[in-house]
């Protein structure tokens, strides 16, 4: 089973290379990653190297870009097969639903991977190149965002896959991707903050806030980043929440959710008629 996986995996790979999502992925995340390090490298006031300056402000560039991302190159993993008519194809190998999908969720873990380490790498370099041997101190930040960048991404590759076994064709998928992008990164934050408003200091608040936070995946992988870099805090306008949730309850969150959309993929994959 492990070597169909890997087979398919390898496959897949070859399939996204062919069709530019590694450089695209890196080149994004290069892009992005560049600007913002100039930006924070610029920042005063901040009691901290200038390494741990940029991973705050690339923990804002994640939260939007890698579920992006991930879901680019994940919607089109089931519908886009099934649309060419290979997926029937593909069912007819000895090769099981499970070690299918597996395979793919493999081998578009490798490419986000790539492109997370892409943008991580140019950090790296900015912050050295700004701030010399005080920028080692930031080395820790900068592996914590790399792989918990890749969690979130994860978890937004299977929900992509999940959305491409409920849709019939690949632009149907696309458009069902960047809805749950939209409702899940933009939208989700806007009604918490209607919320809290309407609420004013009342029970959900108090009570019902600060869970909402963690179940959300991109709120869950920001309020850990957060807490874990104290140094950098006022970098973000969460910090107050970071500070007043256990880190031990964003960082479940980010454990779970990628397993969680993987078995939902799983099970929407067993509705799918090639």
């Amino acid at each position: 089973m492990l070597n169909r996986i890997l087979s398919t995996a390898e496959i897949e790979f070859r399939i996204a290379l062919r069709n530019r999502w590694v450089a695209m992925g890196a080149a994004m995340m290069v892009l992005f990653s560049l600007v913002l390090s100039a930006a924070g490298t610029g920042a005063t006031g901040v009691a901290a190297d200038p390494l741990s300056v940029i991973v705050a402000s690339l923990v804002s560039l994640a939260v939007y870009l890698v579920p992006l991302i991930a879901l680019l190159v994940s919607f089109d993993a089931v519908a886009g097969e099934a649309e060419r008519g290979t997926l029937a194809l593909t069912l007819a190998y000895p090769l099981s639903r499970g070690s299918l999908l597996a395979g793919k969720l493999v081998a578009q873990t490798v490419v986000l991977a790539l492109a997370i380490l892409a943008g991580c790498g140019a950090a790296a370099l900015m912050g050295f190149a700004m701030g010399g041997r005080e920028a080692v101190q930031g080395l820790g930040a900068l592996g914590r965002l790399f792989w918990t960048s890749l969690l979130l991404g994860m978890a937004f590759l299977s929900l992509g896959h999940a959305l491409s076994c409920l849709a019939r064709r690949a632009s149907g998928a696309a458009a069902m991707a960047i809805g749950l992008w939209l409702a899940v990164i933009v939208l989700y934050d806007l009604g918490l903050l209607a919320a809290v408003v309407a609420d004013d200091g009342g029970a959900f608040t108090t009570r019902v806030f600060p869970y909402a936070l963690v179940l959300n995946p991109a709120d869950a992988f920001r309020l850990f980043n957060l807490a874990a870099s104290q140094s950098v805090d006022a970098a973000s306008g969460l910090s107050g929440a970071a500070s007043s949730i256990a880190v031990w309850k964003p960082l479940a969150a980010l454990l779970l959710w990628p397993v969680v959309a993987a078995l939902l993929a799983r099970l929407s994959f067993e509705r799918v008629q090639p």
